[in-house]
């Protein structure tokens, strides 16, 4: 196999390995053994374990790149990698886009750059001690943006701290920390954490917490709304005394983890589902909505619940950020409305609605919210 041996990219990380590298190093890709050496090289580092999937590349470092701080290894990234904490991980990865059918290990990253450095970064964290930093090196052919996203997706903070402009390219060295969240996530147990979804008020991760699937959900950064998570934490604890909503699991000043719930959404389970499941689940969404409005609590929302509703082997409603205690709450007109919109998708399935029926018997139950013109509107629907 090729050895990649120094070139810009090279010497710009290293300037930045002899300032930054402390206590235990990781050198991922070493090649000729450059970074390593150059982390060696500074006093407040302790040891180094470089690693590379090139043979050629750690046998020519065993042979030339000696020093007594250094240990050379086969690994494919964090493949042969010991259980451990790093309190530096560097990372100067193939990242040009791939050319030709077959990959050049040294220099391409995938076919569109980042692969490789996406695949670096799902298991980067687990080898990062809580302070620890990652000093990650690529070029503008990688597709800023992209290695961006896939930083923000693993919560992890970042700052570019050089750049050059090289021929075609602009290369760039990143620093990289975990950030305040992921370090209090980890400290409480949740690994594996993973980007999921986001809104307009809201960001969703998924995450392991003993052995179970979890969703974790924190404030936009760009967003303006005050108090949302702290809202959805406290009708959380409250609904969930009830069976409504996910189950809260734990929370912290501007975050919440509840219980990943697997399925569909209502948008996109309605169209393949039976006469039969369709009934089952409205019902239940009726009664989640009648025991709100017995609770004098307005989710909002439930006019539009096309993805507040979660379908598995269970019924949940998810977002309750928008909550709000109230003396006229509308959570069963509002589903009505929702329910009297599906009209067409229905009628397919062999459901009909009759609007000015649904709409007179919303009507009634609104000015007096109690079971018995509740029971109605699901006669009316035949639930």
């Amino acid at each position: 196999m090729v050895i990649y041996y120094p070139r810009e990219d090279s010497y710009l990380l290293e300037k930045h390995v002899k300032r930054l590298a402390i206590g235990s190093v990781l050198d991922v890709g070493t090649g000729t053994g450059i970074q390593a050496l150059a982390a060696a090289s500074n006093k407040r580092v302790k040891k180094v374990l470089a690693i590379d999937i090139n043979k050629a590349s750690v046998e020519y470092c065993k042979k030339k790149s000696k020093h007594k701080k250094i240990k050379y290894k086969i690994s494919d990234l964090f493949s042969k990698v010991p259980k451990q904490k790093f309190d530096t991980i560097i990372f100067n990865p193939p990242y040009l886009p791939q050319e030709s059918k077959r990959r050049d290990i040294t220099t391409e990253g995938g076919k569109k750059g980042h692969e490789i450095i996406e695949k670096f970064l799902k298991k980067a964290g687990n080898y990062l001690t809580p302070n620890g930093n990652i000093l990650l090196l690529f070029s503008s052919l990688t597709n800023r943006h992209m290695v961006e996203h896939l930083l923000k997706a693993k919560m992890l903070d970042f700052k570019m701290i050089d750049s050059i402009h090289y021929f075609f390219e602009e290369l760039y060295v990143y620093n990289i920390i975990k950030s305040p969240l992921l370090k209090e996530l980890e400290k409480k147990g949740v690994t594996n954490i993973d980007y999921l979804a986001q809104g307009k008020r809201g960001i969703v991760y998924t995450g392991k917490y003993k052995k179970k699937n979890i969703a974790i959900k924190t404030k936009k950064p760009a967003s303006e709304a005050i108090g949302r998570i702290k809202n959805e934490i406290n009708f959380l604890k409250l609904l969930n005394k009830h069976k409504i909503g996910p189950t809260l699991l734990m929370h912290g000043k501007n975050w919440l983890a509840y219980t990943f719930i697997p399925g569909q959404f209502i948008k996109d389970w309605l169209p393949k589902a039976k006469k039969t499941e369709i009934k089952r689940v409205l019902k239940s969404v009726f009664n989640k909505c009648f025991k709100m409005d017995q609770l004098k609590i307005n989710k909002e929302e439930m006019h539009h619940p096309l993805k507040h509703v979660i379908i598995g082997k269970s019924i949940k409603m998810i977002d309750f950020e928008r909550a709000r205690k109230t003396k006229d709450p509308k959570n069963v007109s509002q589903f009505c409305q929702f329910v009297m919109s599906l009209k067409y998708v229905l009628s397919k399935k062999g459901i009909k609605i009759d609007k000015k029926k649904i709409i007179n018997l919303a009507k009634i139950y609104k000015k007096n919210l109690n079971s018995a013109s509740f029971k109605a509107i699901l006669k009316e629907l035949t639930l």
